[in-house]
């Protein structure tokens, strides 16, 4: 992916890994992301190049059955705005595909993509549809089709989540009028009338207003599906696309069904055919459902299903560490979530250490209150926060709630270790002076409300930075801004994280955001979740996905 003069960005990287400024995790991982072949990558390091994630082997894979796989169905309508990526769009990303792909290394490869170039300033980037490529109507994937995809996933009439990565990068903001009260107002457009301009018929460019460094890896957020023009943003059964199945079922809340297309450009798919069936919210139709051989895995597995799944002779489990985990959010434009000395002291009221057990049952690690996971190559070290039931009080007598205060927390029934988590929270936060009660919602109705209520608990999945976390949950005005934060010291701060390819001063940057939601922020969380389930032993080609990401043309069943 490298020109024949080397990009100054890739020199840089290998003289940090010469320096021991980097390790050969993170110089593969940078290298491959601003434009250097994979195989030129791993040859650098003197590694072998490992299977491609566009073409594997099919050495020995069987092929024909359908795999059942047991979670949620969900809403697929509109893929740009997916807010639920375990459960939306692993059923989609079986029909339709994204330029990138990012593994369960935190590699990021090309994948509708044949390749990418970053200019030195990381303010351009020049993506090369891969040739060759067709939709499932045999009409030729090309630039055209990128070109509407990413025009209506930077328009902020559609809502999508994507916007709040490429902001700073693709977009500015214009006077548009005033309120009702007659504050002035204003609107995002692109920077520039050429800011993605399509060059020629395999060749999109994108022309940043600012630099930065995770393009490749913000094209494979999950609302950033490549659709088909003509359906104009609408997914459903017959939908077209470039994957490996094509959606021949789908009832809500019931089931999906992909069967695989005529022929693919990619590996596999070695499966007759993908169904995806919704077990509800009670955790024990879970297990019932694996053990009953209903289904032959799980989306996603709770640890409180563990202890029982792991006892059945015919389930592997896989597991892999992540930066997943359930925020407990302030909405910071209500009371009492406004005053930064309330929110401090809910972060004071708890311990986080014993939530890994308590939630988790030992399948997680310590959270520090700052949404970056220490997995994630761009974290930048901050203390921990302790229990401090003294200062709790303080601050919130300080605030003018010597008694404390009552309030309501909402959560979703349908992932247990978040209601575990809210659980203890509540008990703990007694001990400081605050009231808690407990609103269990059924998934499908808090996940309508995820934004709006003034105190909740959302589950974050993982990325592969701790920089693309930020930008979609607390950039001022982002549609995933949950909790209404504004800080323009922060917005700053994450322009600035976004365009550092130096690793030690891309992690100083974000040492200084964790600091400030450590300090200001609207949430507490206290730990990570790994990512982990379960599969029949019969299953074959699964790899866990850090993100819970299934990639079914990789999967095949062994027959009984």
């Amino acid at each position: 992916m490298s020109s024949e003069k080397e990009n100054p960005n890739i020199t840089l990287l290998k003289r940090d890994l010469a320096e021991r400024r980097i390790g050969r995790r993170e110089f593969l991982r940078s290298a491959v992301l601003v434009g250097m072949a994979a195989p030129a990558a791993y040859a650098f390091l003197g590694e072998p190049l490992p299977g491609s994630p566009v073409r594997t082997a099919a050495a020995a894979m069987p092929r024909g059955g359908t795999l059942r796989l047991g979670g949620r169905v969900q809403s697929l309508k509109e893929p740009a705005t997916y807010s639920w990526g375990t459960w939306d769009s692993n059923v989609t990303r079986q029909v339709c595909e994204y330029l990138t792909l990012t593994d369960r290394d935190n590699i990021t490869h090309p994948y509708l993509l044949e390749k990418w170039e970053a200019s030195p300033d990381l303010k351009t980037w020049t993506l090369s549809v891969r040739r060759n490529i067709k939709w499932h109507n045999g009409e030729d994937f090309t630039a055209d089709d990128v070109l509407w995809n990413l025009k209506r996933l930077t328009d902020p009439a559609i809502g999508s989540s994507f916007i709040g990565l490429v902001q700073d990068f693709l977009l500015k903001a214009v006077p548009n009028g005033t309120d009702s009260a007659g504050k002035p107002q204003t609107k995002l457009v692109w920077w520039d009338a050429n800011a993605i301009e399509k060059i020629d018929s395999h060749t999109i460019r994108l022309n940043g207003r600012v630099p930065q460094v995770a393009i490749p890896e913000y094209l494979f957020h999950y609302p950033a599906l490549m659709l088909y023009p003509g359906e104009k943003g609408v997914f459903g059964v017959s939908s077209q696309g470039t994957g490996a199945f094509t959606m021949t079922e789908y009832e809500f809340g019931k089931s999906a069904t992909v069967r695989a297309a005529k022929s693919y450009w990619g590996s596999g798919p070695y499966l007759d055919g993908i169904q995806f069936i919704d077990l509800g919210d009670n955790m024990a139709t879970g297990i019932s459902a694996m053990a009953s051989h209903q289904v032959d895995g799980l989306l996603v597995t709770d640890p409180s299903q563990a202890p029982a799944l792991k006892v059945m002779p015919f389930l592997d489990l896989y597991r892999v560490g992540s930066a997943q985990c359930a925020v407990l959010r302030f909405h910071v434009d209500l009371k009492p979530w406004n005053d930064p000395r309330v929110r401090m002291a809910m972060r004071l009221g708890l311990d986080n250490a014993s939530f890994i057990q308590l939630a988790l049952r030992g399948l997680g690690t310590l959270g520090q209150d700052c949404h970056v996971a220490p997995v994630l190559p761009d974290y930048g070290k901050v203390p921990d926060i302790e229990l401090n039931i003294t200062k709790a009080k303080q601050l919130l007598s300080e605030a003018g709630y010597q008694k404390g205060f009552d309030t309501e927390l909402a959560v979703p029934s349908d992932i247990g270790w978040n209601v575990a988590q809210c659980q203890g929270a509540i008990e703990q936060w007694d001990a400081i002076g605050v009231r808690v009660k407990l609103n269990v919602l059924p998934g499908a109705e808090f996940w309508n409300v995820w934004t709006k209520v003034p105190f909740g608990c959302t589950i974050w999945y993982h990325r592969p930075l701790g920089v693309m976390l930020l930008n979609l949950a607390y950039r001022s005005g982002v549609p995933w801004n949950e909790s209404g934060y504004s800080n323009p010291e922060f917005d700053q701060l994450l322009n600035q994280a976004g365009g550092i390819l130096d690793a030690k001063k891309r992690a100083d940057v974000m040492q200084k955001l964790e600091k400030i939601l450590q300090d200001d922020g609207p949430m507490a969380q206290p730990m990570f979740a790994d990512a982990f389930t379960f599969m029949n032993k019969k299953v074959k080609g699964f790899a866990m996905h850090p993100s819970n990401y299934i990639f079914g043309n990789q999967l095949a069943l062994q027959p009984d």
